[in-house]
């Protein structure tokens, strides 16, 4: 089988993986995109039935293509951000290639680049840019075991009520995917409990302006003054329901059990960590934090925005904060199904080169990996906060693409001889 020569190799055909096509073009690099299913796949059968984008049109896309058919401040639905990305394909012309799956990257020995192997065939490629995201193998801790006579499921295989077993449902995790699938089962008449850890827990809109707004204006896009974060805290905002401010209290009111980290099981009986009230009560800090900085900056610049003062109140404290619940009888519960909504890890097995660290994490400055040729795109906070986000990755693709052609000027630069 022939050898199939590129200079970039684009892994990946979701949101970075076509913003790296585009810049690539521009800068006039010959490269090819693999995609081993179709085109933003993720979006399409890797998330449940009701998703949204996590912010309004007018930001949640690539700056070159607007939505043409959607009001700016809707939350796209998943199939249309699947075909906003098809459509921004067939715009560029992109070289993007469905159905090719890369089971192994290496480095050549002894001469420059790497030996890509795919399923349709073997590619030598100058650069390889890994662009396959954050979200790759579904995670969740080994507390409940397999031969326990309950469903357990992870987020990205769930898609809707009907889905599930009959009866009460556990859902561990409470950032944006775990409180938007908890609230959606409540309204199906499912009973409901929520398990609740650390999060940071902004509005979803203030005096006017949604948060992707406050974002940009705060600087906190670009985190410009940098606030030390924690580690493994959930993110908890969504555009659910046209858009709403995830609000914790406001669930249990609306028949939600509030429960606190999942600790263990044991014979039937799944206990949670003590701390619910301090996980809630750190979460409206977040809140009200954004909603002073957000009313400092409009007093400094003189903006006529409307005020809001409800947004400072809080709904008073269900029983299940004030009394929170440490263990619960699955069966005597009713609960026959937990739903893990707790995140991704990293699968890198195929990559075979020198770009991770002592934990196997990919060892990059801005997606410039420590394996010269090896780029990483699309990864939480490879630049700063923007970077996992759509209209983040774009602009991270385009410092990529700029140092590969820098790259490929120093691989072509011979030096003139003299006669």
């Amino acid at each position: 089988m022939s050898v199939e020569k590129i200079n970039t190799l684009v892994i990946g055909a979701g949101q970075a993986g076509i913003a790296m096509s585009e810049h690539l073009a521009l800068m006039g690099v010959p490269h090819v995109v693999l995609e081993r299913h179709r085109i933003a796949e993720r979006w399409r059968s890797e998330r449940w039935d009701s998703l949204v984008a996590n912010g309004p049109a007018w930001h949640d896309r690539f700056p070159t293509m607007a939505f043409d058919d959607i009001s700016p401040e809707t939350f796209p639905p998943k199939e249309r951000m699947a075909a906003y990305f098809e459509d921004y394909v067939k715009m560029l012309d992109a070289p993007v290639r469905t159905g090719v799956e890369v089971t192994a990257v290496e480095r050549h020995a002894e001469r420059p680049g790497f030996k890509v192997l795919t399923s349709a065939g073997e590619f030598d490629a100058d650069n390889v840019v890994v662009a396959t995201g954050p979200f790759q193998s579904p995670t969740f801790p080994n507390i409940v075991p397999a031969s326990a006579p309950i469903q357990q499921l992870h987020s990205s295989a769930y898609k809707n009520p009907g889905q599930l077993a009959d009866g009460a449902v556990l859902v561990v995790g409470a950032g944006a995917s775990g409180s938007q699938i908890a609230e959606e089962l409540r309204k199906a008449g499912r009973t409901v409990y929520l398990s609740v850890g650390e999060h940071y827990r902004p509005p979803r809109s203030y005096r006017g302006r949604d948060y992707c707004w406050w974002l940009g204006a705060l600087g906190l896009w670009d985190e410009v003054k940098f606030i030390p974060k924690k580690k493994h805290v959930a993110f908890a905002v969504s555009g659910y329901d046209g858009g709403r401010t995830i609000d914790f209290r406001r669930l249990a009111h609306a028949g939600i059990n509030l429960v606190g980290l999942t600790e263990s099981f044991n014979d039937g009986v799944m206990t949670f960590q003590p701390g619910l009230a301090e996980n809630i009560a750190f979460g409206d800090q977040a809140y009200f934090d954004v909603l002073r900085d957000a009313d400092a900056y409009i007093e400094k610049n003189g903006l006529p925005f409307p005020l809001e003062p409800e947004a400072w109140t809080l709904l008073p404290d269900p029983e299940c904060l004030s009394h929170p619940i440490l263990s619960l009888d699955l069966a005597q519960a009713g609960i026959t199904t937990v739903l893990w909504a707790t995140g991704f890890t990293f699968d890198y097995t195929w990559l075979n080169v020198n770009a991770f660290d002592e934990r196997g994490e990919p060892f990059h400055k801005r997606g410039i990996s420590a394996e010269s040729g090896v780029y990483f795109l699309g990864l939480p906070n490879l630049v700063n906060r923007a970077s996992s986000f759509i209209y983040g990755v774009w602009h991270d693709a385009k410092y990529v693409a700029d140092h590969i052609v820098i790259k490929n000027g120093y691989m072509a630069y011979e030096k003139p001889r003299h006669d």
